[in-house]
């Protein structure tokens, strides 16, 4: 059984989500894993929306975890940066007697340290593929206009100090011209790009037209992901991905698994696939 932990802010909707369908394909699949607990650095009480994530991690019967970053921000004066060592220390005394073979940051607002990224495996869900942009999402989506790139993509990878350039685990690839695109392309044509970002911004339909392709595939890959580590498809261990027998990953396999038909059968199969 791989024990699984889980690391949250739990913001918002997105949180939740990622969450939810992650925990629901574990229980319908009889997948050889589970969460074992979820973190967050937030409180009860602190925010209405990790309140209601806090509620979707009871109503599965989850251990939860909490340390509040804002309070420890306020202890420290707002020198978190300075002090982000001993936050993540107090998080890993807290979590000292859960099980994590595996941990996944699906919407960590914080950035992790590195003694913590040497403590577990952590599994970090970012939105473009292999040496793709680095940054918020937001960001990646507008690289990717103004390089006007043909496609893009998300992987998992393991966090480390270097922020978005960890180890590939896996990636899935996502076009963004044809159909449904190359209307939106054309009309960027002779545009400046930084008045749209003012006048227009994250409403932009191009923007829009490619954030939605993104996050459609993004709970798969990550449930497509731990699967595969459930069954030792792929290892993780000391820092390194490894292959079935243990081994570096062949050149094949420069940046993982590449899961592109394991994720189109199973949006093709599942009724209540994310549609934005």
């Amino acid at each position: 059984m791989l024990n699984i932990g889980w690391f949250s802010t739990g913001r918002g909707e997105g949180s939740r989500g990622l969450l939810d369908f992650v925990q629901k394909r574990l229980i319908e699949t009889g997948a050889d894993a589970r969460i074992s607990f979820v973190f967050s650095n937030r409180e009860r009480g602190e925010a209405e929306g990790s309140d209601e994530f806090f509620k979707l991690v009871d109503g599965y019967g989850i251990p939860l975890v909490t340390h509040s970053s804002s309070a420890f921000r306020r202890a420290v004066e707002g020198r978190f940066s300075a002090h982000r060592d001993e936050f993540d220390q107090q998080v890993m005394d807290k979590l000292a007697d859960r099980e994590a073979d595996i941990c996944v940051l699906a919407g960590y607002m914080l950035i992790v340290g590195g003694k913590m990224c040497r403590q577990y495996p952590l599994l970090n869900l970012h939105p473009a593929l292999p040496d793709g942009p680095t940054g918020t999402w937001q960001e990646v989506v507008w690289s990717l206009i103004e390089a006007k790139a043909s496609e893009t993509g998300a992987m998992v990878h393991l966090a480390t100090e270097e922020v978005d350039r960890g180890p590939v685990i896996s990636y899935v690839t996502v076009p963004i011209t044809g159909p449904g695109f190359d209307q939106h392309w054309e009309s960027l044509k002779g545009k400046d790009l930084g008045q749209i970002k003012e006048t227009e911004g994250e409403d932009y339909a191009l923007f829009q037209a490619i954030r939605r392709e993104q996050y459609q595939r993004e709970p798969y890959l990550l449930f497509e992901t731990l699967r595969a580590v459930s069954q030792g498809e792929v290892l993780v261990r000391g820092g390194q991905v490894l292959d079935a027998s243990g081994e570096p990953l062949p050149r094949s396999m420069p940046n993982g698994l590449c899961l592109d038909r394991q994720i189109a059968k199973a949006m093709q199969e599942d009724p209540e696939k994310r549609t934005g």
